[in-house]
């Protein structure tokens, strides 16, 4: 069912509505072309040179740093082990990601393609109403923060050297010539400067995606709850029952303010013009009032189809993405911890191993945090019926409403590589071993100290 079928395209509600969103997730495809997992549309050819350019960035680092910590294992100190071992780990899943969102390119492209043509902007119309808009906002404002933080932060690891004079790289790894001869250390500095602001941007565009997707389908089950809230209403307007009587129950609604908390997760309810969809409805053939309710569940079935085929999706996209995340933030956190704790005491390497801390930390936190709220709020299905006066209605609606009913007792679960749920469990689960492996070290620094 599209939803501009429900006039989502060129009718408002009311004063307070908003425009249906073309596309939306045009900020995430920005960014994905800018750091080449997406190339852009100027010829295949040189699309794919693009692309190649950086990528190849991400992967000469990597490539270096799997040559330090290797000779790192063979002589190196355990904090300098330590410290290659954090950077290689950083790099490699930098260019997993960019390989992993090339090789699925086609799969991506088609899957939010679709939720642009089918997603619903508006719940059905009743006495209220909720759109789409307000989760769109807030996904695309969190994907532009998220986003600059993240790059933010690799810049600011790269500068210290710039900012005291001295004539050092910022990343410490093995070169087959000296990095410091003049003309090449500039060429070196601007390399790994832009790799890192590559790889920043990199590891970012994935989790925004991640958690704009949650946000997106959230504000979809909040647009299915208020539909399923307005049934009766929708029915009664579209068997054009006396509006005035519906004008008199609009003025009794409780105020926003004084109506059930956390109704919605993130759309926000307004009050419709009923004079707008009466205008609507006086253009369409008129039907009988069960024949009515049983297209209003009708769609809302179908809305729950789509929302579930979405998530199902979802879960197949990003579980591998998902379970090497994992991997990577568990031993990430682990090596950051270790650097932090035995290692130099400087103010600018202080920083930038926080920084580094922060980052991992809240990354991880948005993967099973999100993971959570999607996976809560999923079921809620039969609370959003029982707002609706579906007891005067149960002969016209009773077979559909078991079938969606039946149908939301399933909660979406997203998953790293089918073997975990990415929820808070998982994020208590990957803090318990990284701070294990941390305890192994020290135990090893501690037994080793030469």
């Amino acid at each position: 069912m599209d939803a501009r079928d429900l006039g989502g395209t060129s009718l408002l509600y009311s004063p307070e509505d908003k425009p249906r969103i073309a596309d939306l997730f045009g900020a995430h495809l920005i960014f994905f072309k800018a750091t080449g997992q997406i190339p852009f549309n100027v010829g295949y050819g040189l699309g794919y040179i693009y692309c190649c350019f950086f990528v190849t960035q991400s992967v000469h680092m990597a490539v270096l740093f799997w040559k330090t910590s290797y000779d790192m294992l063979l002589s190196g100190k355990l904090e300098e082990i330590t410290d290659a071992l954090t950077m290689t780990i950083i790099f490699s899943f930098s260019v997993y990601a960019a390989f992993y969102w090339l090789l699925r390119l086609k799969r991506l492209l088609a899957f939010l393609q679709r939720i642009n043509q089918y997603y619903w902007h508006h719940s059905l119309p009743g006495l209220s109403f909720v759109s789409a808009y307000r989760p769109f906002i807030l996904a695309k404002r969190i994907t532009i923060v998220w986003v600059l933080i993240c790059v933010a932060s690799t810049a600011l690891y790269g500068l210290p050297p710039l900012i005291m004079g001295v004539r050092a790289l910022p990343l410490k790894c093995w070169y087959p010539f000296d990095p410091l001869q003049p003309y090449v250390y500039e060429l070196v500095y601007a390399l790994q400067f832009t790799a890192q602001l590559i790889m920043g941007a990199t590891l970012s565009n994935g989790s925004a995606l991640f958690v704009s997707l949650v946000i997106l389908m959230c504000g979809q089950f909040d647009v299915l709850y208020c539909s399923l809230k307005n049934l009766s209403y929708y029915g009664r307007l579209r068997a054009r029952c006396d509006v005035d009587k519906l004008r008199k129950e609009q003025a009794a609604l409780p105020k926003p303010s004084d109506d059930e908390l956390n109704q919605y997760m993130y759309c926000e309810e307004h009050l419709s013009n009923l004079s707008t969809l009466q205008h609507l409805y006086t253009q369409k053939p008129a039907a009988t009032l069960p024949e009515a309710l049983h297209l209003a569940v009708v769609q809302c079935v179908q809305l729950h189809r789509f929302i579930l085929d979405v998530c199902k999706e979802m879960e197949e996209l990003f579980n591998p993405f998902c379970l090497v995340k994992s991997i990577q933030v568990t031993f990430q956190l682990c090596l950051l911890v270790f650097i932090g704790v035995v290692g130099e005491r400087s103010i600018v390497r202080i920083l930038n191993l926080v920084q580094y801390v922060t980052l991992t930390f809240i990354e991880l936190l948005i993967f099973t945090y999100f993971g959570e709220l999607l996976r809560g709020h999923s079921v809620r299905c039969g609370e959003a019926f029982w707002r609706s006066q579906w007891w005067t209605h149960t002969i016209a609606i009773r077979q559909d409403i078991l079938i969606l009913l039946a149908n939301s007792k399933r909660a979406v679960r997203l998953t790293a590589g089918k073997f975990y749920a990415m929820d808070v469990e998982r994020l208590r689960s990957v803090v318990t071993q990284a701070f294990s492996f941390l305890t192994l070290l020290q135990k090893l620094a501690a037994k080793n100290p030469k």
